[in-house]
């Protein structure tokens, strides 16, 4: 297992000055950046010396291999372990690099962030959601194993490793994510524990006190007791066990001392987020035998952890491997490939437009929370990719399609998960899915719990990855359930997180088109929302049906310039053509914008914006069922909206809707009272 280290050399650094590097580079960093968490790195420095120089199998100068195992820095900040091991071992992070910790515009920034540190497989920080990240692409894993290797053929198989601390196990999300890995026995997810007892506010034993091994042997884990963390050999030992299980997932309990090395501060919280200040850094070179400046590495143990050579050779082995798979099984292998790359498939344009002309045509009234039942019973068997499922929700949610297979630990390749009640665990193992590759991941719950899973929506938008986060009844139209389960300032909330488009469609075919664009888009999040009640088709030309896509789009006009326009999105879309009936009898310009996603709407060039919503008309009604703030960027000072500033009661869904106001003669309404002021031009 040593085999990074030269033949040649008489004198091989030893482990713990291996695991020195590890500590000088990250209390070097935190220093000259004043700013960082010293502590965890000092801490789990041995521990990371062991799995990255014996067993983490990876290429550094290819961080895309696909079947390199994932590590995730679970306690996110602790960035400068990560930081430290990636540039030891031949990932393009410079010293420069690492001299720029927390600096504006660098590659290392205070916790680690996806898409901007090469070898860095997700970001982290808001703890427990990390190992939930992993939780999703352990599934990942076994899932496409089950689905393409083939005896001999082995060509997805690799671990996934997390580094966890105190924090992550005290947040929910851990149980939530844990139960269900136990439950799917996902064999090559191991977890080491960095057991040092300390968080922010000092010793955990006053407000943290669970038997933490027996909670996860509750959960249907391997668990490994008591582990030094600072001995390599008990470290190595505890890692090769737990790689010997297939049937369960492993947690390797590692006690360790925050800020080993510290000879004054160890072991406290003074290390856990400070820097630890000149003289205990000096303090600490006298104290483990490190002889070199800041940021200054020996040659012979720069060379120890340089693993370029190796990760070569693995990929090397892997690439000859695939392409004798590939000559046996051609289909399977260009489908891996394909689905790896992130690319649909070659018949998908045609296909898809061919669905959405389809549900135009079968002119359906039906609930939305139908209506997207129906486009994935359309799309899925377009998309082998495909996978998703619900929080306990599946028959309301409607996410259970034809072609739908139960993903089970028996059953690993199936496409349907069920989440149980886990709204957010769920969201952040849609989030390792998207992370790992290979697959389009959505998940479903009511709108209302959209709240217990916002973190992991926000990071999902923050990392740019395509999670598909589907809400239903959306609204007080899900009728009397009451207020704890109908959502007000929900809509508006989501729209608040930036890049992530919201879609609220209408009827059958925007859900369509809803999906359809949700599917194809790789660079972020979406959020589909879909109402419990029915609502009327509205009857579109084909170039209506191509400008759904775009966000906004003109469903109903009048001749010449509109005096007043009308703005809705979903249910209410119904509501405004009743009401755009009423005034048209009576003579007036009134037009109909439906806007089932402003996210995308927003993005189109200024001239097609102002065709739709033209500057020169400034009266302007939004109606939609929730908080209406959002949408006086598209009324004005001028307009109005017809909106819900109260929650809502528990009644059918219709008296609701009468009690609060939201009913085509309340439309009606307004725009006659509107339309006896002067006009005006929209600013």
């Amino acid at each position: 297992m040593r085999a990074l280290f030269p033949p040649t050399r008489e004198k091989m650094p030893t482990r713990k000055e291996l695991a020195n590097a590890i500590r000088a580079l990250s209390m070097d960093a935190v220093q000259r950046a004043n700013s960082g968490h010293p502590g965890m790195p000092m801490g789990m420095a041995d521990i990371a010396e062991v799995l990255w120089n014996d067993f983490l199998r990876f290429n550094p100068r290819n961080p895309d291999w696909h079947n390199r195992d994932r590590f995730v820095l679970s306690n996110g900040h602790g960035s400068m372990l990560l930081y430290s091991v990636l540039h030891l071992s031949g990932y393009r992070l410079s010293l420069e690099d690492l001299k720029s910790f927390r600096q504006l515009g660098s590659k290392t920034p205070g916790h680690p962030e996806y898409g901007m540190t090469p070898g860095v497989e997700t970001t982290t920080g808001p703890l427990g959601q990390g190992l939930a990240n992993a939780v999703g692409m352990a599934i990942a894993e076994k899932n496409l194993a089950a689905r393409y290797n083939r005896p001999g053929f082995e060509i997805v198989d690799h671990d996934t490793f997390v580094f966890a601390g105190d924090g992550c196990l005290m947040e929910g999300i851990s149980h939530e994510v844990c139960s269900l890995a136990g439950t799917m026995q996902l064999g090559k997810l191991v977890v080491l524990y960095d057991d040092n007892g300390i968080s922010i506010d000092g010793e955990v034993d006053g407000w943290f006190t669970d038997d933490t091994p027996k909670r996860f042997e509750a959960y249907g884990w391997h668990v490994i007791r008591d582990i030094d963390g600072h001995d390599a050999n008990a470290v190595q030992r505890a890692i090769e066990v737990a790689r010997s299980v297939h049937d369960k997932p492993t947690l390797i309990c590692c006690r360790t001392v925050i800020g080993w090395g510290a000879p004054n501060k160890q072991g406290t919280a003074d290390t856990h987020g400070a820097p630890l200040g000149d003289e205990e850094i000096g303090a600490v070179r006298e104290a483990i035998g490190w002889q070199s400046g800041p940021f200054e590495i020996p040659d012979e143990i720069a060379a120890a952890w340089d693993t370029t050579e190796k990760g070569q050779a693995l990929e090397t082995a892997w690439n000859s491997l695939y392409d004798e798979y590939a000559n046996k099984y051609p289909e399977l292998a260009a489908e891996y490939l394909r689905r790896m790359a992130g690319v649909l498939p070659d018949d998908w344009d045609a296909r898809a437009e061919e669905f959405v002309l389809q549900i135009n045509d079968e002119a359906a009234n039906k609930a939305t929370r139908k209506s997207s039942q129906a486009a994935l019973n359309g799309f899925g068997p377009m998309l082998p990719e495909l996978i998703g499922g619900s929080a306990d929700l599946t028959g309301s949610n409607g996410t259970l399609w034809s072609g739908s297979e139960v993903l089970t630990a028996d059953n690993p390749q199936g496409n349907y998960i069920y989440f149980g009640v886990r709204e957010f665990g769920m969201s952040a193992i849609l989030n390792g899915l998207a992370l790992h590759g290979g697959f389009i991941p959505y998940g479903a719950t009511f709108l209302v719990f959209s709240d217990y899973a916002r973190n992991a929506v926000r990071l999902a938008a923050l990392m740019g990855i395509p999670s598909i986060f589907v809400y239903t009844h959306d609204s007080i139209g899900l009728g009397e359930d009451g207020p704890t389960h109908q959502p007000i300032e929900h809509l508006a909330s989501l729209r608040m997180i930036p890049g992530m488009s919201l879609w609220r469609p209408c009827d059958t075919v925007e859900s369509a088109v809803a999906w359809k664009q949700t599917l194809q888009q790789r660079d972020e999040p979406a959020s589909l929302v879909f109402t419990r009640q029915g609502v009327p088709f509205q009857p579109r030309s084909s170039t209506q049906i191509d400008n759904i896509a775009r966000g906004g789009y003109v469903l109903a006009d009048c001749e010449g310039t509109p005096e007043l326009i009308l703005i809705a999105t979903g249910s209410e879309v119904g509501l405004a053509m009743t009401a755009l009936a009423t005034l048209a009898d009576k003579g007036r310009r009134v037009r109909v914008v439906s806007m089932p996603c402003a996210e995308i709407f927003n993005r189109q060039e200024s001239s097609y914006r102002d065709a739709v919503l033209p500057p020169q008309t400034g009266r302007r009604i939004a109606i939609e069922a929730g908080v209406p703030d959002y949408w006086y960027r598209y009324v004005g000072g001028a307009g109005r909206v017809i909106g819900i500033d109260r929650f809502g009661d528990s009644a059918p869904a219709a008296q609701i809707f009468e009690h609060v106001g939201l009913t085509a003669e309340r439309i009606v309404a307004e725009a006659e009272s509107l339309l006896q002021t002067p006009a005006t031009v929209f600013v």
